[in-house]
């Protein structure tokens, strides 16, 4: 039986991949944060699926974590891991406070990195695969998208050089990149974003105020029609199983288009990026 973790299962692409792989007939470990998110898991599932409570910031239960997992898997070790635990902070980035920046990083980089150093033993016993949930965001980064697109970017980042180190072992290590899903990340981003907004200074307000409420408005209507989350789910599971994997899987419409975008010179990508703006004051 194949074995896989996933983070940040309790609901949308997590939970998508969860009970996909589950379906296939693997024995999966799903990350989440509260005790009844594990419930409704254990629910929709067999006793295949095991919830684990996996806050990716959280030291000791990352180790709790990789301890239940091991002792499961024994000196099979374990077939693959989905880092998809994630978070966005949006807001113009002359006012987003460094302590939420490093919020961002710390979810979104620095906890995929240590939720993966302790499995990577088992990865290594079972010639497994890591795939780690990126996004177009870490390709073309846009206004007031900056702290979400600079934590994709280091994910790339990450990627690329675990998918080098870990080869000598036959480790596949795989990045995801999914445009914008219908899920609640962006209802919950938007709302974070204007409780942020609420503690910015009267100058931020009249700088960004148009340009950042068009664009916050865009971001979530875009979400409510993005592609469901059992599409990228189905992008995981072939990362997991394809004899060779693609180091990328672009899941979103138009996805050549974001290629073409992420190629153009600055200047040029600059331009049309900014004329879908409103005109902002000088």
């Amino acid at each position: 039986m194949r074995s896989a973790v996933v983070t940040g299962a309790s609901t949308d692409i997590g939970r998508a991949c969860a009970l996909l792989l589950h379906s296939k007939g693997w024995m999966v470990f799903a990350g989440v944060r509260r005790e009844e998110d594990a419930a409704a898991l254990r629910e929709a599932a067999s006793e295949r699926l095991h919830p684990l409570l996996l806050d990716v910031t959280a030291p000791e239960q990352i180790r709790a974590a990789a301890e239940r997992v091991a002792a499961a898997v024994g000196e099979s070790g374990l077939d693959g891991l989905v880092n998809n635990a994630g978070i966005a902070v949006a807001g113009p980035l002359e006012f987003v406070p460094p302590s939420e920046l490093l919020r961002q990083l710390a979810v979104n980089v620095v906890g995929q990195v240590a939720v993966t150093q302790p499995f990577i033993p088992l990865l290594r016993q079972a010639r497994g695969r890591i795939v780690n949930m990126g996004s177009v965001s870490g390709l073309v980064s846009i206004p007031f998208m900056g702290p979400y697109s600079a934590s994709k970017f280091a994910l790339e980042a990450v990627t690329d050089a675990m998918r080098l180190e870990l080869a000598p072992w036959g480790v596949e290590v795989v990045i995801v990149e999914p445009g914008t899903i219908a899920t609640p990340i962006w209802d919950k981003s938007g709302a974070a974003a204007d409780a942020l907004a609420a503690g910015y200074p009267a100058q931020a307000r009249a700088l960004y105020g148009a340009v950042f409420d068009q664009l916050r408005e865009s971001v979530v209507a875009a979400g409510k029609r993005g592609l469901p989350p059992e599409r990228v789910a189905a992008a995981v599971l072939e990362a997991l199983t394809a004899e060779r994997p693609r180091t990328r899987y672009v899941v979103a419409p138009g996805g050549a288009a974001v290629r073409v975008m992420r190629h153009l010179p600055d200047r040029t990508r600059d331009s049309l990026v900014q004329r879908r703006l409103p005109k902002r004051p000088r």
